[in-house]
């Protein structure tokens, strides 16, 4: 504000005469509305130019110029692109790529275990992703044929299968298994894929009458030929780390089942059929902020099918469809636009837009209709807040260290909030009264 009045000041001393006074108080209102508008940068440049010579002669048409040099400046500081602050880091382990994958979910709940080792003073390991991939498969096939080619039976997985197999089968490092015995030095699944489910589906169609015995060891021999025989973990330099699976829980948000109790989520990907904890959206978000506030990364499950999950951009964002979905003062910049133009502007992902107002009834809508699934397992790591001051979740991606934010990303809240579908915590993340109405102590 001090700045404004400043600029004010040099105007009203550069112009002397009457009419161009009247012109420039004018000029110093739409400067004054900029500077609420644009930020400081932008009138330190202001202010050398009105120091500056370009003025001795004062002339209508120079004034002209100065005021649309202005809206020049005020738009180009409007359309500076994202400008991040992290409010909050964890330190977490190095970035890894799932490379020609779909195991999302062992990389990213590895990586919050890498994470989690960390906040309890362990050092940084390089856990083994495809030692819970392994045994994942190994559980999943048997239950694929059990119910007789009626369970999911795929790549993908959730955060509580690699619990389920540090619970069953321990950890050990990339070190001790790779998971690499097909002649590559790069993870590739879709050959494993398609044998694996061609293997399952002949051994569902039974066509003995009776199954043999020998199905689930041959099952086995495929794993093993592809991506090695498991080690014992219990001779892992991770075997006594003292990670406790059971000390953490999922938690999701859906109104067609009862808040505060848990469920079964219905999604492809939990194919073991696992409960998960059911709160108010509002409180999934106050979950998540505690967490990371406290020094607690999350494990986080959602959807990643709109074009609005800019990679390439290194953001996720909600834009809004509709002019009247957008409040606030904002509003007016975007009502002169024809409607290609502001599609156009709010697709391009450049800088922060409008985004829809998330609520419960919106994000059960989006998981009833299915435009939001569960497609992919990342792990989030900070909060940050953009130049409007809207929260964002620093996201750690396991797509490599491309990108323009070397393997991470800003999720909006808007976005978080709406395409969510669960995430893994630890216990003592939870906030206190959320803790409580879940009887988790």
């Amino acid at each position: 504000m001090k700045l404004c009045k400043y600029v004010k000041k040099l105007l009203i001393e550069r112009f002397k005469n009457d009419f161009f006074k009247v012109i420039t108080i004018f000029l110093s209102r739409i400067i004054f509305l900029t500077c609420l508008m644009s930020n400081l940068l932008v009138f330190h440049v202001i202010t050398i130019i009105l120091k500056s010579k370009i003025y001795v002669m004062v002339k209508f048409n120079t004034l002209i110029a100065a005021f649309l040099l202005l809206v020049n400046i005020s738009i180009s500081a409007q359309e500076q692109g994202f400008q991040f602050k992290i409010v909050k880091e964890i330190n977490t382990s190095p970035v890894k790529n799932q490379q020609r994958t779909g195991t999302c979910w062992s990389f990213a709940t590895t990586s919050f275990v890498e994470t989690e080792l960390m906040r309890m003073g362990k050092p940084v390991f390089d856990i083994s992703e495809m030692f819970f991939v392994r045994h994942a498969y190994a559980s999943k096939g048997r239950d694929y044929v059990r119910y007789q080619g009626g369970n999911n039976f795929g790549q993908g997985g959730q955060a509580h299968d690699v619990m389920d197999v540090i619970k069953t089968y321990g950890m050990v490092t990339e070190q001790e298994y790779s998971g690499l015995n097909y002649g590559t030095d790069f993870h590739a699944h879709s050959e494993l894929a398609a044998v694996l489910n061609a293997y399952l589906d002949a051994v569902v169609k039974n066509p003995n009458k009776a199954l043999t015995t020998a199905w689930y060891p041959a099952y086995n021999s495929i794993l093993d030929t592809y991506l090695g025989a498991a080690p014992d973990a219990k001779k892992s330099t991770l075997a006594n780390v003292g990670f406790n699976p059971d000390d953490y829980v999922e938690i999701t948000s859906y109104s067609h089942h009862p808040f505060y109790s848990q469920f079964v989520l219905e999604i492809p990907d939990n194919w073991a059929h696992s409960l998960y904890y059911n709160v108010p959206l509002d409180d999934l978000i106050k979950t998540i902020k505690n967490a990371l506030m406290n020094g607690y990364s999350v494990c986080w499950d959602g959807d990643v099918s709109e074009k609005s999950f800019a990679w390439s951009k290194g953001v996720a964002v909600l834009p809004v469809e509709k002019v009247e979905e957008i409040a606030g003062s904002d509003k007016d910049r975007w009502v002169g636009m024809t409607d290609k133009e502001r599609k156009a502007k709010l697709t391009s992902f450049e800088a922060p837009v409008p985004e829809i107002m998330v609520d419960q009834s919106k994000r059960q809508f989006t998981f009833d209709n299915y435009t939001s699934s569960d497609d992919h397992l990342m792990h989030l790591t900070g909060l940050a807040t953009d130049q409007n001051g809207v929260t964002y979740f620093y996201t750690k991606n396991s797509w490599g260290t491309e990108g323009v934010y070397n393997g991470y990303l800003y999720m909006s809240e808007p976005f978080v909030r709406m395409k969510t579908i669960a995430i893994l915590v630890h216990k003592k993340a939870l906030p206190e009264e959320v803790a409580k109405k879940l009887g988790i102590k």
